[in-house]
């Protein structure tokens, strides 16, 4: 199956489920981001827009991207403002960057996986953990290949001035990142990135089926500077799972970051 097959196929089934998840707690909708207050709280609508623009950012058709007329670019993704695509072509990366009037909010999507791309497996096996080039962050560490992706490449540069910009037209509206499996890994360094350089109460992460990228220190730091961050899961997905868990390793092994939602089963009976 190609690559765009497959990953209109993966965006199909993670819908698929967020909605039968929804008829399961009687069709529930409600408001789905408040950006008065900056409350990011999960629910099916919200997470539904999210993962559209999860999915758009894999379209290669980089003018119907930019007009917000490919095919995955309407319903409740509709009137979106595309400022910014990022295509880095040596590491085989994409993302844009853009302003979804109905959520008040400025929206990163990264790219995921490239199914063809040898860069990207690299960076996928790269388990390596790597010191985290923070400040106020001892003994935290990470993958080495998606903190490299994100941070030593053209997406760090150019999500931060884009997202800039955005801001001074629109003013200090909050910041939703997003991404899917490698690029939900990537979209978590960059949500953290922004969060120091912002402010925590500024972004917010949603990520589909990513992968570990960090220790237990990373975690715990990571969700007092992204608080607002949700990891959407199918539990029959094997990337979450990676890079393995080692209970014999506690602090050296991978951790997940909180918070983490099963579309596929109700939430209300955990």
């Amino acid at each position: 199956m190609g690559t765009r097959r497959w990953v209109a196929a993966a965006a199909a089934v993670m819908v698929a489920l967020l909605l039968l998840s929804a008829a399961s707690h009687g069709g529930r909708r409600g408001p789905s981001f408040n950006s008065n207050n900056r409350t990011f709280v999960f629910n099916y609508t919200l997470a539904k827009t999210i993962v559209e623009y999860a999915s758009a950012v894999y379209m290669t058709d980089l003018t119907a991207l930019y007009t917000w007329t490919c095919s995955r670019c309407n319903d409740l993704t509709k009137g979106f403002e595309i400022r910014c695509i990022i295509v880095d072509i040596q590491n085989c990366l994409q993302a844009f960057i853009g302003v979804d009037h109905n959520l008040n909010a400025v929206i990163v999507a990264i790219r995921g996986t490239q199914e063809n791309s040898v860069q990207n497996w690299i960076k996928d096996l790269v388990w390596k953990q790597v010191d985290l080039n923070y400040p106020n962050m001892p003994d935290a560490k990470v993958h080495t290949g998606f903190y490299s992706a994100y941070n030593n490449t053209l997406l760090r540069p150019a999500i931060t001035n884009a997202v800039r910009k955005a801001r001074r037209l629109y003013g200090d509206i909050s910041v939703i990142v997003t991404g899917h499996s490698m690029g939900g890994a990537m979209a978590s360094f960059c949500a953290l990135d922004l969060a120091i350089s912002l402010g925590s109460d500024s972004v917010h992460l949603m990520t589909f089926g990513q992968p570990r990228i960090g220790n237990a220190a990373f975690a715990s730091y990571f969700e007092q500077y992204v608080p607002s961050a949700i990891r959407v899961t199918h539990e029959h997905d094997i990337v979450p799972h990676l890079p393995p868990y080692f209970f014999f390793l506690p602090h050296l092994t991978y951790h997940h970051f909180p918070r983490e939602v099963f579309p596929c089963i109700n939430l209300e009976s955990v």
